[in-house]
């Protein structure tokens, strides 16, 4: 249905391998990437290369690296420059803090701090989750999403608590050293809180 939205991204996370640490729902993502012609990209459970070239190998088009990002910066290192394109680093925050496991373990690490370790390293982008307001629908954080993109030269995805096309919005308008690049919507396309094809319009609005 997305697709037929006119959605170019699917944003997928295997909450279960985030905590386990590898992948634990792999038949539903290969189903996925069967069910539609949409770019799909996967976090949740990715740790090491070999979980990266499967999920490349299998048709991902961009893995999501976010507790091994946070333990393993080589890794994140070594997969952009071997994956051109094709690696972003997921930054979970609560209250400033990265969170790691499926947001069950939190971490001293800024996290502002860990997105700068990957400068200059071909990250293809951020997705930075407020995690207090995921799900929540209480708006985006758009000062804390702003901070990541006024902070580093890699493209930002605001994440977390989207809630109307206001957000949409508000990140466009937002003034900054650099402008956000996107916005990841779950729960308000769910419930029919944010009308799929108003929010693709609104994504295409320029800032004033």
């Amino acid at each position: 249905r997305f697709q037929d939205c006119g959605f170019e991204w699917l944003h997928v996370v295997d909450l279960d391998g985030a905590v386990a640490g590898a992948a634990r729902n792999a038949a539903a993502v290969k189903t996925i990437l069967k069910a539609t012609k949409a770019r799909v990209q996967l976090g949740g459970g990715v740790r090491d290369m070999r979980t990266i070239e499967m999920w490349l190998d299998a048709g991902i088009s961009r893995v999501i690296l976010g507790t091994a990002a946070a333990r393993n910066p080589g890794l994140v290192r070594d997969a952009a420059q071997f994956f051109p394109g094709r690696v972003a680093v997921g930054i979970d925050a609560r209250d400033g803090r990265v969170a790691v496991s499926g947001w069950v373990e939190s971490t001293d690490i800024p996290a502002v701090d860990l997105a700068k370790k990957f400068e200059d390293v071909g990250v293809a982008a951020l997705i930075v989750t407020d995690i207090s307001r995921d799900g929540a629908k209480t708006g985006v954080n758009v000062e804390f999403t702003g901070e990541f993109a006024d902070s580093v030269d890699i493209p930002v995805i605001a994440s977390g608590g989207a809630s109307s096309v206001g957000d949409i919005a508000a990140l466009i308008a937002r003034k900054g050293t650099r402008p956000i690049q996107g916005l990841v919507m779950g729960r308000a396309l769910y419930d029919g809180s944010v009308d799929p094809k108003t929010a693709l319009k609104a994504a295409k609005l320029k800032a004033a």
